[in-house]
């Protein structure tokens, strides 16, 4: 069985491979290390072999592990409830999952009352899954011209999760039309938008992923093995 550090290594190895293949730097594109039901020995491994972007899905699981991993980034890449934004806005640098407008509304609140504001990626239901939250893709431009008054978040870019395909090149389209619905809010220069992310690609597409323009790859079990 590979080591933590080689699996990387190979991950880094195929992300430099695709980005040459559509003349990309891979320098611009970071991975986040899922460490989702994985215990602190094992990220630390990570860690220690260049893995210093963490996400978690889950606001308890990340609490647990913050104190235990100083000096790394942390990102909020699940579902997030409101009512438990109020656990993370000092821990995490980055939430990707942001979905619905009652969310931001609570994130600005609890940011304002820290005198901050809060980096996050508007989540897009790209392929219209009933079991997958996100704002539907015709929407997201409307969604994010009511972010723009929300002085508490930076929106800086877009995330998707893609459905699971047997073939990683099925998911494509996916992943490009979340990619051309970047460059759409691009050209309406909303003030303080930016849309320098696009968080997608797992396990199992990143390749494609890094392909289509992601920046922000999620990876978990191609890192750490299969979760127990």
């Amino acid at each position: 069985m590979s080591s933590i550090a080689e699996n990387i290594g190979e991950i880094r190895d195929q992300i430099g491979k695709a980005a040459a293949r559509v003349n990309r730097d891979p320098a611009d594109i970071g991975i986040v290390a899922v460490t989702k039901t994985v215990p602190v020995d094992r990220i630390e491994q990570a860690v220690a072999a260049g893995l210093n972007v963490l996400g978690e899905n889950r606001v308890q699981e990340l609490t647990g592990k913050y104190p235990f991993l100083p000096g790394v980034e942390w990102h909020l890449i699940g579902h997030l409830q409101s009512n438990k934004v109020k656990y993370i806005l000092d821990k995490v640098s980055l939430i990707h999952s942001l979905d619905s407008l009652s969310l931001a509304e609570e994130i600005n609140r609890r940011t304002l009352s820290l005198g901050r504001a809060i980096d996050v990626l508007v989540q897009v239901n790209v392929a219209d899954e009933q079991t997958k939250s996100g704002v539907r893709p015709e929407d997201t431009v409307g969604f994010i011209d009511f972010l723009k008054g929300l002085p508490g978040l930076k929106v800086k870019g877009l995330m998707t999760i893609g459905p699971y395909c047997e073939n990683p090149e099925d998911i494509r389209p996916v992943f490009r039309k979340l990619r051309l619905l970047a460059e759409e809010v691009k050209t309406i220069d909303f003030p303080g938008i930016d849309m320098k992310h696009l968080s997608m690609g797992m396990s199992n597409d990143y390749i494609i992923a890094v392909e289509e323009g992601a920046t922000l790859i999620r990876l978990g079990s191609i890192v750490f093995g299969l979760r127990q």
